[in-house]
């Protein structure tokens, strides 16, 4: 049988004109130019399948689904509202109090409640279809963000008020985690789903951008409450795409058994097995507690070290974003010819530089520019770890082992912003954010140095079955 190996995956039958997967090809993703041959010896590739697809369109395979496409639509939209009042409600912590601490502790009430509700979500989002959890958690979530903009336009200033009820909405966010990084698995095929996870990653920093952006002219203009108001309006438009989608998640082949905790334990021990899952975790917990918290620090740095207005302030978050929409192509159009270790092995000392640039930067334009470097070095690192979690698990854990990864991200993320801010009102911001950076390359060198250790972000796809009730 003489077969050619496409950029697809597949394998062509020549002789019968079948079409069958190449493991080979589906191991590495890449189609392999050297393991068929001809009955006479010779190779019956392709000529276009010796140079591995790549570039803009490449990056953008995920699009190809309709589902897909109309959720990344959905959640680009309801993103932006929430990163209006992702920047609305820390300044409003920041201008009530003037403490830095109060604005990691509202990081902490959004990001904490995770924490603790990831072996229940993980769980959750294998038992059940993921798409009517994510009604259920976006519908809540939306309820939650209501009663915020009531709250505040019947005359609530009271900074403990609102972190209670961005707490409440941290529990539904942290139930929908799991569900909503699984279900992404389940619009498009697995050749396409780094795509889709970096477009998820994208549509997540393109709303950071945008949202912002909206944020600052709102807060210069018509105020918090208008701003609290779009964000409760936003979750429209992902729970009409969710109705809308015909995808329902696989049903599994046999039910699970034993509780939530015990269903995070054997994430846990499925995850010991499977040393790429744990690598992609670890680097992120890593970027999650040094890294991330310099979103927070924007609110500082404006009010501080910049003296800037509302709309200066929403300029810097808007950087990030535009950093992290302009490394998505890269990092998705040429996966293969970059593996995912080598982006982050770059990506994480980038993310580092970036950071202690931006706590010695001397003007607000230069912040700016770090800014830039650092959301693009944040996208390339987590959307290259996530992307490795989802392709290496097996499908039977998906959603525990995301939950797994939810309660790790989501408590290096809050605890170091916390800590960060308590150390900012001690210290001061620049050597805070500095010395974070400073760690952060550290770390990256360490990783680094290990022969091979990143490189298990390129683990091939876990197809086992599994045993009945894993």
């Amino acid at each position: 049988m003489s077969r050619v190996i496409r950029n697809d995956g597949f394998a062509e039958d020549v002789t019968r004109g079948e079409q069958v997967p190449d493991s080979t090809a589906e191991r590495s993703g890449v189609a392999n130019p050297c393991s068929p041959v001809d009955p006479t010896g010779e190779r019956a590739v392709d000529e276009l399948a010796m140079v591995p697809p790549h570039g803009f369109r490449h990056a953008l395979r995920a699009f190809h689904s309709r589902d897909f496409t109309m959720f990344w639509w959905g959640a680009l939209a309801s993103n932006t509202g929430s990163w209006v009042q992702n920047l609305v409600v820390p300044f409003v912590l920041y201008d009530m109090t003037g403490s830095a601490f109060w604005v990691g502790l509202g990081t902490f009430m959004q990001f904490g409640p995770a924490m603790f509700l990831g072996p229940y979500a993980g769980s959750l989002a294998d038992r059940h279809d993921r798409r009517r959890v994510l009604l259920v958690t976006q519908s809540l979530q939306a309820l939650g963000a209501v009663v915020l903009w009531i709250c505040w336009v019947s005359g609530v200033r009271d900074p403990g008020v609102i972190l209670l009820l961005v707490g409440v909405a941290g529990v539904f966010h942290g139930i929908n985690v799991p569900s909503w990084q699984s279900f992404v698995n389940d619009l498009v095929p697995r050749s396409h789903l780094r795509s889709a996870i970096t477009l998820n990653s994208l549509q997540f920093n393109a709303a950071r951008a945008v949202g912002p952006g909206l944020a600052g002219i709102l807060l210069a203009t018509l105020g918090v409450g208008w701003a609290f108001f779009i964000n409760a309006v936003s979750f429209m438009f992902v729970l009409t795409a969710l109705v809308a989608i015909r995808t329902r998640s696989k049903p599994r082949s046999s039910p699970l058994t034993g509780n939530a905790f015990r269903q995070f334990a054997r994430a846990i021990e499925y995850t010991r097995a499977q040393p790429g899952i744990g690598v992609g975790i670890l680097v992120a917990v890593l970027a999650g507690a040094l890294g991330n918290p310099i979103f927070q620090f924007t609110i500082v740095f404006a009010s501080e070290i910049y003296q800037v207005g509302p709309v200066g302030l929403s300029m810097l978050n808007v950087s990030l974003g535009i950093g992290a929409i302009l490394a998505a192509p890269i990092v998705s159009g040429w996966d293969h010819v970059l593996s995912r270790g080598t982006v982050v092995r770059w990506a994480l000392r980038a993310y580092a530089i970036s950071i202690m640039a931006f706590a010695l930067s001397p003007t607000y334009e230069a912040g700016i520019a770090a800014l830039v470097c650092v959301g693009a070095s944040f996208l390339a690192v987590i959307s290259s770890t996530n992307s490795a979690v989802q392709i290496i698990v097996a499908d039977h854990m998906r959603g525990r082992v995301l939950g797994l990864r939810t309660v790790a991200f989501t408590a290096s993320y809050p605890v170091g912003a916390l800590l960060q801010g308590w150390l900012s009102d001690v210290f001061g911001p620049r050597p805070v954010v500095g010395g974070a950076g400073l760690l952060l390359g550290a770390g990256a060198l360490a990783l680094s140095v290990r022969p091979g250790f990143l490189g298990r972000l390129d683990d091939p796809h876990d197809d086992s079955v599994g045993p009945v009730g894993a």
